[in-house]
């Protein structure tokens, strides 16, 4: 460098990825029900490429009874239960703020029925400022999740019917509470999924020995956290080995290595 000149500023290294028509500005999210309402106000969320929301339902939940948290060596147990507002609080209150975030908004929804979630993702289609949906047919702390999560059938059932619902893309999000997820994977691309989010959380259980009974509320709860990113990283492997659309990895990340 000559004398004069000044050193020029590195250029950022272009990180964008796309999930089917989905373009976003690198592959980073926060997964649902991770990023709570006060985040916005410290963390810069443009910097993310997305953020999924909590999941919404049909109707109103009150949730697990408590205690819905329990630490454990390798993560934590959850026993939530999709607690939420329902939809219609959710159009009026939760989305408008999601849209001030600066960054792509991803909605998770989740149905009792096949029918409520082409009625969640038309209504979510509708509201607009919303970049793609997620089908939340995995969860574990309800006594309805595991039905599609678990059913290839089902799963593809949910989403062929949330795909003739809206015009924006769906991200099927499996559950790794399963023998073999490839048939879910294939299900679910079959019938119309743009991309596969994995994995939910592990269902696990804590007993407190002295007093003889569960440590949650919900007795059983979904463990996430160090302990389960090798089943994560080992069932993303096998879904990428059988099926052609993007994937969204989750479990266990701590850090940028992982």
């Amino acid at each position: 460098m000559g004398p004069g000149r000044r050193a020029e500023t590195p250029r950022a290294p272009d990180l964008s990825v796309s999930i089917g028509r989905l373009r976003l500005s690198n592959p980073v999210m926060a997964a649902s029900g991770t990023f709570g309402g006060g985040y916005p106000a410290v963390v810069d969320c443009s910097r993310l490429g997305a953020v999924v929301l909590k999941t919404v339902t049909l109707k109103p939940r009150s949730g697990n009874p408590p205690p819905r948290i329990w630490e454990t060596p390798g993560g934590i147990l959850n026993s939530i239960g999709l607690e939420n507002k329902g939809l219609r609080a959710f159009l009026k209150g939760d989305l408008p703020a999601a849209r001030k975030m600066g960054t792509r908004i991803v909605v998770s929804i989740s149905g009792e029925t096949v029918e409520e979630y082409a009625v969640l993702a038309r209504a979510i289609d509708r509201a607009g400022g919303v970049d793609a949906i997620e089908l939340n047919i995995s969860c574990p702390n309800v006594s309805k999740g595991l039905d599609f999560g678990t059913d290839p059938k089902l799963s593809g059932s949910a989403v062929r019917a949330a795909k003739k619902a809206t015009r924006l893309p769906v991200i099927a999000k499996l559950t790794p509470n399963v023998t073999n997820i490839v048939p879910i994977a294939r299900s679910v691309v079959e019938n119309g999924a743009d991309a596969v989010s994995l994995v939910n959380t592990l269902k696990g259980m804590a007993v407190d020995w002295r007093r003889q009974r569960p440590r949650l509320g919900g007795i059983t709860g979904g463990l996430s956290g160090p302990a389960i990113k090798p089943v994560a990283l080992r069932m993303v492997w096998e879904v990428a080995s059988a099926v052609r659309v993007p994937i969204v990895g989750i479990g266990g990340i701590a850090s940028a290595e992982d």
